[in-house]
């Protein structure tokens, strides 16, 4: 095999795997390379990703040993995906009665979905989360690219529990939007031990509903490392749940007007600028 084209093989078999451990022995066979060579194949592969801003080749030291693909946006992918979902999200025509704006179209779409898990994924890339918690089911999608990328599991809290479910674990809460008291319920098989988990939205309001799931994963004494959502509402400025990261921040939500559309969650220099604006008015 030519170098050209095990360099191709060996690219794309790293980044079919983002953030799991690829021993290079283990592709030895499959590539028809010498382990010294691959290594060499490595150190190119790394270079030409950080030079592209796409993530990096992390060595895993140790009796294993290995590598680890990092995947990331570029400040340009940033960018444009910012200024795409803007102009998608601020439209009149979203707006929804009670405050909700209408983003199904959105969430659906597979190139945003890929570019909220990347930006998730980054976000939490070391905070060695080992499931990733969403509740049914417009989140769903998005939870499913946040694990792809950060190589781990996900569990998915249900709001009628399901005989397929198994032993479940259930909670009682108070919806934020209509004050009514609802249930929650996850699958007991669905949690692993020790579980360091990453909760995923894709809209908060007060922040209820994640509250509920931090008191729902608590049951399995879990630790939550924190809450990803794709929008948040300016109002209320005091959310339920205290630690939590969103792509985006929303106003003036009101049948019939523009809502405006802030870029938040682009780099952790733009969340630690937006803090210090919040702090510093």
């Amino acid at each position: 095999m030519r170098r050209s084209e095990r360099l191709i093989g060996l690219t794309k078999h790293l980044l079919d795997r983002p953030n799991q451990a690829v021993s290079l022995s283990g592709v030895q066979g499959l590539l028809n390379a010498a382990k010294s060579s691959l290594s060499e194949d490595v150190a190119f592969i790394r270079q030409a990703l950080e030079g592209l801003e796409q993530g990096t080749i992390q060595t895993i030291s140790g009796a294993a040993g290995g590598v680890r693909y990092i995947p990331r946006l570029s400040a340009s992918e940033r960018t444009a995906f910012a200024a795409d979902m803007v102009s998608r999200l601020e439209d009149s025509s979203r707006m929804l009665a009670g405050g909700f704006i209408y983003m199904s179209d959105i969430l659906g779409d597979p190139m945003v979905i890929d570019n909220v898990g990347r930006l998730f994924a980054e976000a939490y890339s070391d905070s060695h989360v080992n499931v990733v918690v969403t509740v049914e089911t417009k989140g769903i999608p998005l939870a499913v690219a946040t694990a792809h990328y950060l190589n781990c599991p996900l569990a998915i809290v249900r709001r009628e529990h399901r005989v397929t479910d198994g032993s479940v674990v259930s909670v009682h809460y108070v919806s934020g939007s209509n004050r009514r008291i609802q249930s929650m319920s996850i699958s007991k098989r669905a949690m692993p031990d020790f579980a360091r988990a990453l909760v995923v939205d894709d809209f908060m309001k007060a922040g209820a509903t994640c509250k509920a799931v931090v008191h729902l994963l608590a049951e399995f004494q879990a630790t939550v490392v924190g809450t990803a959502v794709f929008a948040a509402t300016t109002e209320p400025k005091e959310k339920l749940v205290a630690d939590y990261k969103a792509l985006f921040e929303v106003s003036d939500l009101e049948e019939g007007k523009v809502p405006i559309v802030l870029p938040v969650m682009q780099s952790d220099a733009v969340l630690q600028d937006k803090g210090e604006m919040r702090a510093n008015p």
